[in-house]
């Protein structure tokens, strides 16, 4: 865990979040921004800085971020109607919390490209 992560804190319960889904090694919680009628974050329980600090040995880690992301979107009632699943990396993709997080947004017609 890292001393000062947002993202570390609500994974260990320091910080309460709206938590929708979780295991031993991930948490899924619901944006406090939601950009759709559902928009859950999907972090590693274990501090990991994003997309672009992932290394061959997080291919499973990242695998169960996605298996959850399905699992949140079954849940959600979105699986049928479709969805998107997102990783911003740096301040030019969006990324605002240092922390390996999964976007789901769904429950509305999505546009491509997006804003």
């Amino acid at each position: 865990m890292a001393e000062d992560c947002l993202f570390c804190k609500i994974a260990s319960g320091q910080i309460p979040g709206d938590v929708v889904m979780q295991d031993e090694e991930a948490v899924a919680f619901r944006d406090i921004n939601p950009q759709g009628p559902t928009h859950v974050l999907v972090i590693p329980r274990r501090h990991v800085g994003n997309a672009a600090s992932v290394t061959p040995a997080d291919a499973e880690l990242v695998g169960r971020l996605v298996l959850m992301a399905a699992r949140v979107a079954e849940q959600d009632g979105i699986q049928h109607s479709g969805y998107r699943l997102v990783f911003n990396v740096g301040a030019h993709g969006g990324e605002s919390v240092p922390h390996l997080h999964l976007h789901l947004i769904g429950g509305r017609q999505l546009a491509w490209p997006p804003g």
